[in-house]
């Protein structure tokens, strides 16, 4: 598909101008996609932080935590809430305000951090207490959610005013980078606190959480001062009904092969960084494809070779490779995914079209966690198809992630303005109204354009 559509094409032609060229600074051009975007790292410092807090209160209390649901619950239910959260911040974002909605998200992250970090049981008891970082980890996770429909998409829209060329880019660093980096700094900070207190545990898993509030606050300053991006002024639903059945006509076998391609594919840390140079070189979707497929040879290649790879006095190799394959991994979807779900719809749904997308992979996820160990049990636990088969499958997956991307249309630079005019324009022709899209100063050009339009039509009549 041919991104680069005529803007003389648009119904309102008269009233379109370019992103790119509104008048505005480098720094007040890229600010607000780092505002927007990088509040993802609280995401990944978050999760993975506890996966340390975890262990540390299974040693704690080694029969009321570790040998209960509690274990569990603490760990896993900010994935639920992660869920919900993408889900209502989809619609409120796109409803009611980018800016605002990041702003809730954030202050939910700041309380419910500060919350868990403090969780107390009444009169000290460990079930209360475990009750209470059950139901802030929850809440957290609503938080942790609303960065991703808002965030990544606010992200996505403020850097189509940059530079063409590194539009990309710049989106891939303060989205996924920020998000790896979080996964990082979450493992090394309990560690560190560790070494240093080693004989007060509780103190660890205390303030490990609780460090997790600098993140949101750090970007609290800069989204107060946040402006809605240049597209959403132009092309949001929110002073009329939304054509959603339209919207699902027009979009929804896209949608389908991004729900699935997110599922599919497999998220890990290396890579963020050059990933995110060739976004822009190949664009999303090329960089995606090959990237995804690049990982899935090198996966049957190390499936083949399992039985040397496994061996002590091959270890060193075996990490070379699999860091390679993690790398690839990041290079593909986990730097690209993201833009094709915010660069593949119009903004007035986008919100809500990348919230779909980002829940279903979450779930896609939470369904791995548990069919891997499965899988890796019937190749018979420890033994070489026990190491084999996983890699076999993700493999497969590789394969079929990039069979599904090779059917979504093409991203460039001009992605958003080109498909906001392509959707305007279907909208017109189904007999919808848009001239009560975007804010009032959009609404008086687009009425200022009709009304030449006809004046123009009387006058040679």
């Amino acid at each position: 598909m041919n991104e680069k559509l005529d803007l003389q094409s648009s119904p309102d032609r008269d009233a379109e101008v370019p992103l790119e060229a509104t008048q505005k600074s480098r720094w007040q051009r890229i600010w607000p996609a780092m505002a927007c975007g990088a509040g993802l790292f609280s995401d990944g410092y978050l999760q993975a932080v506890i996966g340390p807090v975890n262990t540390i209160l299974s040693k704690l209390y080694p029969v009321s935590y570790a040998q209960s649901s509690a274990a569990q619950n603490v760990s896993s239910i900010a994935f639920a809430g992660t869920v919900v959260g993408q889900l209502v911040f989809g619609y409120t974002s796109d409803h009611y305000s980018r800016k605002w909605s990041l702003l809730v998200s954030t202050v939910i992250l700041f309380v419910f951090a500060a919350l868990g970090a403090g969780a107390y049981g009444a009169n000290g008891s460990p079930q209360g207490l475990f009750a209470a970082l059950t139901a802030f980890r929850f809440l957290l996770g609503i938080g942790i959610g609303g960065e991703y429909p808002a965030g990544s998409v606010a992200c996505a829209e403020a850097t189509g005013e940059l530079k063409e060329g590194s539009r990309n880019r710049w989106f891939c660093l303060f989205t996924n980078t920020q998000i790896d980096l979080g996964f990082v700094i979450g493992t090394l900070i309990p560690m560190i606190i560790t070494a240093a207190r080693p004989d007060d545990l509780g103190l660890v898993w205390r303030l490990s959480l609780g460090l997790g509030v600098i993140p949101p606050l750090s970007l609290l300053y800069l989204r107060l001062k946040l402006k809605e991006p240049e597209s959403v002024s132009r092309e949001a639903f929110r002073h009329g009904k939304t054509p959603y059945w339209l919207a699902i006509k027009y979009y929804w076998p896209r949608l389908v092969l991004v729900m699935m391609i997110w599922s599919a594919t497999l998220r890990t840390c290396p890579g963020a960084i050059l990933g995110s140079f060739t976004s822009d070189w190949l664009g999303p979707k090329r960089a995606l494809m090959i990237f995804v497929a690049a990982q899935g040879v090198l996966g049957f290649i190390m499936s083949g070779c399992y039985e040397w790879l496994q061996q002590p006095k091959y270890i060193g190799a075996f990490v070379v490779v699999y860091g390679v394959f993690l790398m690839l991994g990041e290079m593909g979807p986990g730097d690209n995914i993201g833009l094709v779900a915010s660069k593949t719809c119009a903004t007035g749904i986008r919100g809500q079209y990348y919230a779909i997308a980002a829940a279903t992979g979450k779930v896609g996820g939470l369904v791995g966690g548990y069919v891997f160990p499965i899988i890796q049990a019937d190749g018979g636990g420890a033994t070489l198809h026990g190491g084999q088969y996983p890699f076999y499958v993700a493999s497969a997956l590789c394969f079929f992630s990039a069979f599904l991307v090779f059917w979504l249309p093409n991203i460039n630079q001009d992605t958003i303005q080109t498909e906001d005019i392509r959707f305007r324009e279907y909208l017109v022709a189904n007999g919808y109204d848009i001239s009560n899209m975007g804010n009032s100063e959009w609404q008086e050009k687009r009425k200022e354009s009709v009304m030449g339009g006809h004046g123009g039509v009387m006058q040679r009549e």
